[in-house]
């Protein structure tokens, strides 16, 4: 093969590799503010007419300093996310933002952000966090303190855990996406809107179908809570 060949392959191969790393696409221009009501559908958002941009396509008043509710929750958490639904500015940035409020003994339980790395800081209290790497699954876990930072790798299956019985605590997270997705583990497990066979379940988790049958129970009776 000939050296120019081999050139073209290896930046052809550069070229994959840089846009399979990407979480969200880079922006070409200054911002491309979602149309919301474009009928046009691509990755993301079509670009609104810049000349009907306004400063409010950049701004939420979204009282993240305001505590949120966390007793309606079966796990005793509430998230406040803003992503490019809540502020259409944020498309093609690649960034947004939670606020995780804890009760309690309360949890934001094991999940995972398909398209986000996570940046949480602690702003009140005290919670035990971690993550779990891709097999051989080796734990992460720290206890976190007000002040503190920890990141949660793209894709990994996490969870924040606020063990202290008589205090709340309040956590900021940044996510690398205008969108990151969220997966509840065990939601989406037992409590999928087609329900997982109890044969595949019971298998995997080395249980009875019947265990399966009511954990997936609780899911339904909660409405994928």
């Amino acid at each position: 093969m000939a050296a120019s060949s081999y050139f073209l392959v290896a930046a052809f191969l550069a070229l994959v590799a840089s846009q399979a790393i990407a979480s969200d696409p880079s922006p070409l221009q200054d911002f491309c503010v979602a149309d919301m009501h474009s009928p046009v559908k691509v990755n993301g958002f079509v670009c609104k007419d810049p000349m009907a941009v306004s400063t409010d396509d950049f701004f939420k008043a979204a009282n993240l300093d305001k505590p949120r509710d966390t007793m309606k929750s079966k796990v005793g958490s509430n998230v406040t996310l803003i992503n490019v639904m809540q502020i259409p500015g944020l498309n093609t940035l690649g960034i947004s933002i939670a606020r995780i409020d804890y009760a309690p003994l309360g949890e934001n339980p094991p999940h995972t952000h398909p398209r986000a790395t996570e940046i949480l800081t602690v702003l009140e209290g005290t919670l035990y966090v971690g993550f779990v790497t891709s097999n051989p699954n080796k734990l992460f876990a720290k206890v976190l303190n007000k002040g503190d930072v920890f990141v949660f790798p793209e894709g990994l299956i996490h969870f924040q855990f606020n063990p202290v019985h008589d205090k709340p605590a309040v956590a900021i997270a940044g996510l690398s996406s205008q969108n990151p997705g969220v997966i509840t583990i065990a939601n989406a497990v037992f409590g999928s809107k087609t329900p997982i066979s109890d044969d595949v379940l019971a298998k995997a988790f080395q249980v009875e179908k019947g265990t399966i049958d009511w954990l997936q129970a609780q899911f339904w009776e909660n409405n994928h809570y």
